[in-house]
């Protein structure tokens, strides 16, 4: 795993700190314990499961969603930053 470098200089959680091992822990199927690692990981694959997939298939209105997808990926990752705090 890759060191956080925010965590390390600056001695705080990054906004991305428990990415790397939400995604270890989707990898080994323990879907629970990767949104309680990292809640922004269920929007964030949605979010480029969608990129993806508009990107072979052109979808309409996609703009509007793929907008509704990132709004909700960071007030994800805000959210549980700020969280982790209290």
């Amino acid at each position: 795993m890759l060191p956080c470098f925010t965590k390390q200089l600056l001695g705080v959680d990054c906004p991305g700190c428990g990415l790397q091992r939400s995604l270890l822990f989707l990898i080994k199927g323990e879907f629970i314990s990767a949104f309680l690692m990292y809640p922004a990981i269920y929007p964030m694959l949605l979010l480029f499961a969608f990129l993806g997939l508009n990107k072979l298939y052109p979808i309409k209105h996609s703009n509007t969603i793929t907008i509704t997808l990132m709004v909700s990926t960071v007030g994800f990752i805000l959210t549980n930053y700020i969280l982790k705090f209290i």
